[in-house]
């Protein structure tokens, strides 16, 4: 499976294909499930163009992408930068008439199981956002551990080595705590291919597009999150 994260906390200035506001986050996941992408990843942003959890920035995105891709599972970011931060980022999923289909939670983050129970209270799924091994060891200590959707390994480092070792021992640690949920792998920018590769290798869910990267594996520059999953999917189907 591949998931299309469309956007995170990039902007046009980075890339001019960046989908920002419903309607270009929209059309992007047409285009990106059109090109392989099982499911979505999105950041809404509010007037100001920042990533936020208010349901009038969520919520049109929402409808914006499922009117577009009926039936496509599509998520958001829960991650502790985002408006309004804290506890009520958890009120604003409360308050969410039109909610995901799943919420990434950083395990890194304080009150981290406090939001997985929370979204998991109000029937949204979790990927558990896992970037090193005390992330999946604190995991593994949750009475979630268990009800989580997949395991988001997340792996940042920029040196192709230290990546690789970074993927491997978290993928260990998953398999020690005897975590049942399916891993979907990524890493950012230089390595966004690198993790990718090494998570084909073992039959793992994989995530790319403009929120991870730029690049395509020849080094060029991708022409928009399709380009980026169509790389993907060239990827898994030569092994």
């Amino acid at each position: 499976m591949i998931q299309a994260a469309l956007n995170g906390n990039r902007n046009t200035d980075w890339h001019p294909a960046v989908p920002v506001g419903a309607d270009a986050i929209a059309a992007a996941a047409v285009a990106a499930v059109a090109a392989g992408a099982a499911c979505l990843h999105v950041h809404p942003r509010g007037a100001d163009g920042l990533e936020s959890l208010e349901p009038a920035a969520v919520e049109p995105v929402l409808h914006a992408v499922r009117a577009a891709v009926p039936g496509v599972p599509v998520g958001i970011s829960t991650g502790d930068w985002i408006a309004p931060r804290g506890r009520a980022r958890i009120d604003r999923l409360a308050a969410l008439v039109e909610k995901p289909d799943y919420v990434s939670v950083n395990l890194s983050e304080v009150d981290a199981p406090d939001v997985i129970a929370a979204a998991l209270g109000l029937g949204i799924g979790v990927e558990a956002g896992l970037f090193d091994v005390a992330d999946v060891d604190r995991l593994a200590t949750l009475p979630q551990r268990g009800a989580c959707l997949r395991l988001l390994v997340e792996i940042g480092e920029q040196d192709e080595a230290e990546a690789r070792a970074a993927f491997d021992a978290v993928v260990l640690a998953i398999v020690r705590h005897r975590l049942e949920a399916p891993p979907l792998a990524h890493g950012f920018d230089d390595q966004l291919w690198s993790v990718n590769r090494a998570a084909i290798g073992l039959g793992l869910d994989i995530r790319t597009g403009l929120e991870d990267g730029r690049l395509l594996p020849d080094g060029g520059l991708a022409r928009d999150n399709a380009d980026l999953v169509a790389a993907a999917v060239r990827l898994v189907q030569s092994g």
